[in-house]
């Protein structure tokens, strides 16, 4: 196995490029990235759809620079009914998004990590409708562990001051 720059042409040739190829559905990391905009307010926004007859979130990768409340539009595009199961502090989110609607969910993710999320109506998760919100940042002084400071990069390219 070799490395490849051309991951676009490596995903084609792997049939991994789309929907009822390889897979059912688009493979996780392979989509689109976006990047969450923080307001005046503190509060960082985005938008996702959900693309008509691909089942995939876009973007796929959603990019937050640090932990926060998150205010997602989610429009479904598509001709199916799906849902969006969103992580959250203390209770997940749930949205039912009919064919062509839209809505919102405003979620807590104060640390810095990897949150997935999907829809979770019929087999849509198992066919390729789920995504991630990765939060970058500093995890809060409260959950710091006690030990001697530890070597860091020296930049990251989101959420480190």
């Amino acid at each position: 196995m070799t490395a490849t720059e051309d991951r676009a042409g490596e995903l084609e040739r792997a049939g991994l490029n789309g929907q009822n190829m390889t897979a059912l559905g688009r493979i996780l990391g392979t989509g689109r990235i976006g990047y969450a905009e923080e307001g005046s307010d503190g509060v960082m926004r985005a938008e996702i759809r959900i693309l008509e007859d691909q089942l995939v979130f876009d973007p796929q990768i959603l990019v937050c620079p640090h932990g926060g409340e998150i205010e997602l539009t989610i429009m479904n595009d598509d001709k199916n009914t799906h849902c969006a199961l969103f992580p959250s502090n203390g209770d997940p989110k749930i949205i039912w998004l009919v064919n062509h609607s839209k809505g919102t969910a405003r979620l807590t993710l104060d640390g810095p990590g990897h949150y997935w999320y999907g829809s979770t109506t019929g087999n849509d998760e198992g066919r390729g409708l789920n995504a991630a919100i990765v939060v970058g940042g500093e995890v809060p002084d409260s959950a710091k562990l006690d030990r001697p400071p530890q070597p860091r990069p020296e930049a990251s390219p989101v959420g480190r001051n």
